[in-house]
């Protein structure tokens, strides 16, 4: 049940809730825009018709255009955007309290908004939000690196994950978690169009969104081969369901570093098609 609704009150017939349809399924009628019962079914449920209305005068599935934010004026500049980007980095330095929970709550539920394929929206975010929490996990980890080690298991190519493990056991230093407080994991559906995609996408969400809060992060390879590569019975440990695809782990929390400037790249590869 899609729930289109029309303030007639409001509406200024001016079609453009019609023309940015995807499925192509509004009509115009005498009172204004509307969807005729057996056309439901198609809709994308993409909301550009709830989102373009410049009079606010569409809702659909219920929402209340009252409570979206306004873009008009609002949006960042494209010198705020550049320092965004150009000024990310990652963070291995933490310190050792957690986020408060309405940080979290906000990362996570504005992270929800990253685009999928075909707007799937199956993402699953797997959260370690206690750094008491992160702490025994990391424990798990490393003990179960050091059986695997004993046995001489390790596959060809991640030898150096003993390096990392004897840092741990000889002198306490925490190169797979980096000390972190918390970790976020995002997987979805092996099903959907584009699961490890969606996975990223979401993943860089998170992080750019995460530098104006002031929270540091690291995309966390080294945690993801541990567990998906020489222990996927971590999995099941974290709760992740069996037929989902896991895209990237990330650890975050309040950053012990702070960066003055920009890094300075090369130039990026660009090839232009005449």
């Amino acid at each position: 049940m899609l729930d289109f609704k029309v303030n007639h009150q409001t509406c200024t017939k001016c079609g453009q809730c019609i023309a940015d349809c995807l499925a192509t399924i509004i009509s115009m009628g005498e009172d204004g825009p509307f969807i005729v019962p057996e056309k439901e079914a198609s809709c994308y449920r993409c909301q550009h018709c709830f989102t373009v209305c410049p009079t606010g005068s569409i809702s659909i599935f219920g929402l209340d255009p009252e409570k979206s934010l306004p873009l008009s004026d609002n949006l960042p500049d494209a010198l705020q955007m550049e320092l965004l980007i150009k000024g990310r980095r990652a963070v291995r330095q933490y310190k050792p309290e957690n986020l408060e929970p309405e940080v979290m709550q906000r990362l996570l539920e504005v992270t929800s908004h990253a685009p999928t394929g075909r707007n799937d929206r199956q993402l699953r975010f797997t959260v370690v939000d206690d750094r008491d929490t992160l702490a025994k996990l990391r424990e798990e980890v490393m003990n179960g690196l050091g059986r695997i080690i004993r046995e001489k298991s390790l596959p060809k190519g991640r030898e150096f994950f003993a390096d990392m493990y004897r840092a741990w056991e000889d002198n306490g230093i925490d190169i797979l978690f980096r000390g972190a407080p918390h970790l976020l994991m995002i997987s979805a559906p092996s099903g959907t169009a584009t699961p490890l995609q969606d996975c990223l996408i979401a993943m860089t969400t998170f992080e750019l969104f995460a530098q104006t809060l002031g929270v540091g992060t690291v995309w966390d390879g080294l945690v993801k081969w541990a567990i998906c590569d020489l222990m996927p019975e971590f999995r099941s440990r974290l709760g992740v369901p069996e037929d989902h695809t896991i895209g990237y782990v990330m650890v975050f929390g309040k950053p012990a570093v702070h960066y003055a400037r920009t890094a300075q790249r090369e130039t990026a590869q660009i090839h232009r098609i005449d």
